[in-house]
């Protein structure tokens, strides 16, 4: 199979939190294995996620996105643009949806760019790697480099809000997507699909503003989680991983629940299916131990 290559947009929270580098490293070491070449858009920016929330305008944040896409057409001419965060994917592929559809929205973002010596024609597709990995590759192709199988573990798929709607992945279903589940099959997990939790917002904008609130909802995630069996869960998700796992200790303090649930990323999984070890699958960065799937590592 040809080496496959894309634009890489990594975003702020794979440089700036533990968890999300812990996502950076089980992605370099999972692309190793897959024979796909990532290279970093140069210059990037970050996606302004967090304009929205600040009352930032349209144009501006659409333009930072348009920046984005214009470094990658002008210097990985030709590569569909990835992105691991859920945030940072769908910022973007929301920005490119309206760019497309509207060309005065194309032609004042292209004026804000040429202050930049910039242009964006419009051709970059984006795309989060969970497309790229199901879509370019399938759950065959996925399979191929295995080397251990997740035998023994359960786990429980918490695809959250982002990723799921209102894009989605590829032929599966808003209300119960599959695949997550799927991909713990093919590397011999037990995925629960019965899991009710898997597409509930994690509560990331409230995380701050009203914790309660947000905390209700993590509890209900993880709650879930424990009453289907499940021993890991696992996201496509930086800020569901985070969330998921941060505030479980201080949901225990408040409430005197004994929460522990390992919260993974999709890619740690696949690196140990791979062969990869703890520290490759960024294992050694988890504030919940993943013990069971550190055991297969170390094997």
């Amino acid at each position: 199979m040809a080496k496959k290559e894309y634009a890489f947009y990594p975003g702020c929270s794979s440089q700036l939190k533990a968890s999300a580098s812990n996502y950076l490293v089980s992605t370099n070491a999972m692309c190793k294995a897959l024979d796909v070449k990532l290279t970093e858009i140069p210059d990037w920016n970050c996606c302004g996620a967090s304009v929205g929330y600040c009352e930032g305008g349209e144009l501006p944040r659409i333009a930072i996105n348009a920046r984005n896409f214009a470094q990658a057409e002008t210097h990985l001419p030709g590569q569909d643009i990835v992105a691991t965060c859920a945030a940072c994917w769908l910022g973007a592929r929301e920005s490119k949806e309206r760019l497309d559809g509207s060309a005065q929205l194309m032609k004042e973002t292209n004026e804000a760019l040429a202050a930049a010596g910039l242009h964006y024609s419009g051709g970059a597709n984006v795309r989060h790697m969970v497309e790229v990995l199901i879509e370019d590759f399938g759950y065959e192709g996925l399979k191929q480099p295995m080397k251990k199988s997740l035998e023994g573990i359960k786990f429980a798929g918490y695809v959250g809000c982002q990723t799921n709607r209102p894009f989605g992945i590829d032929g599966e279903s808003f209300e119960n997507p599959l695949y997550l589940d799927k991909m713990v099959e093919t590397f011999g997990g037990e995925a629960l699909k019965t899991y009710d939790q898997k597409v509930t917002c994690c509560g990331g904008a409230l995380a701050f503003s009203e914790p309660e609130k947000s905390q209700k909802q993590i509890r209900d995630i993880v709650e879930s989680a424990y009453d289907h069996g499940a021993e890991m869960i696992v996201t496509p998700c930086p800020l569901c991983q985070a969330n998921v796992e941060v505030y479980q200790s201080e949901i225990n303090k408040k409430q005197g629940t004994k929460f522990n649930m390992p919260v993974l990323y999709y890619s740690q999984l696949m690196t140990v299916a791979y062969g990869g070890s703890a520290k490759d699958a960024g294992l050694n960065g988890q504030l919940i131990r993943a013990e069971k799937l550190e055991k297969i590592a170390g094997k």
